[in-house]
């Protein structure tokens, strides 16, 4: 894991710098700024006749991309349900195919109801600033942690100064666009999470009865619908 960190991200980081340095030989900034889509008409440019191959392979990308947040998204989900932190049946597992399907089928319809407005400079707005938001927190844990949880076993330890010039790099993205260009988007993003709690305290923390009554039919349900059961009960 740490070579491929090694590896990995600086030749992301090299290649997103390359195709940008390719954007601003080929097109001027006015240009940049009015095109719909800058890597099509950089394949107008210089590609063509055979500038269809930029949106074949940005297609190809997306896939890629989607498909990789199915695998990691709804595992994570998975794993909040079975350590307690979201509904248990969100932990439940296909007895057939062995896959947290309850977990991605509740991903894919938080991904459905992101699409609804159909607003694609919204959803930029939205995902990057809730993304943004809950990385920064997550790595500003893990600094914490260094410091409060010292005789924890690491497998993995990195020098203290990288988790923290992340956190203050996710800090910069999280205010910077707010700061210069503020948006109805953010607002709705913290309404969203802070939504969460709601389902949390009345279904998770408090247990409710009334809440569980109206979440035991639905696990039922769930379960001879869609055959699902808890991780302990999946077969070997």
């Amino acid at each position: 894991l740490p070579l491929a960190i090694i590896i990995g991200i600086p030749l992301v980081t090299g290649c997103y710098i390359l195709m940008n340095v390719s954007y601003f030989t080929v097109m001027t900034p006015t240009e940049l700024l009015q095109s719909q889509a800058v890597a099509v008409t950089f394949g107008d440019r210089v590609l063509y006749p055979a500038s269809w191959v930029v949106p074949l392979f940005v297609g190809f990308s997306t896939i890629g991309a989607a498909n990789g947040t199915c695998f990691t998204a709804g595992r994570l989900v998975y794993v909040a349900g079975r350590e307690g932190h979201m509904l248990k049946v969100l932990s439940y597992i296909s007895v057939k195919r062995l896959t947290p399907a309850p977990a991605i089928i509740f991903y894919g319809i938080i991904a459905t109801i992101y699409i609804i407005p159909g607003d694609i400079n919204s959803l930029v707005n939205y995902f990057s600033f809730a993304a943004w938001l809950f990385y920064g927190l997550t790595i500003l844990g893990l600094v914490v942690m260094r410091f409060t949880k010292k005789d924890l076993e690491r497998p993995i330890k990195v020098p203290i100064v990288i988790p923290i010039l992340v956190t203050i790099v996710s800090v910069f993205l999280v205010v910077a666009p707010i700061i210069s260009e503020p948006a109805l988007e953010y607002l709705y993003c913290v309404l969203f999470i802070l939504s969460g709690l709601i389902f949390y305290f009345l279904f998770v923390h408090y247990k409710f009865g009334w809440a569980q009554r109206i979440s035991k039919p639905v696990t039922m349900q769930l379960q001879m619908l869609m055959e699902v059961v808890p991780p302990e009960e999946a077969p070997e």
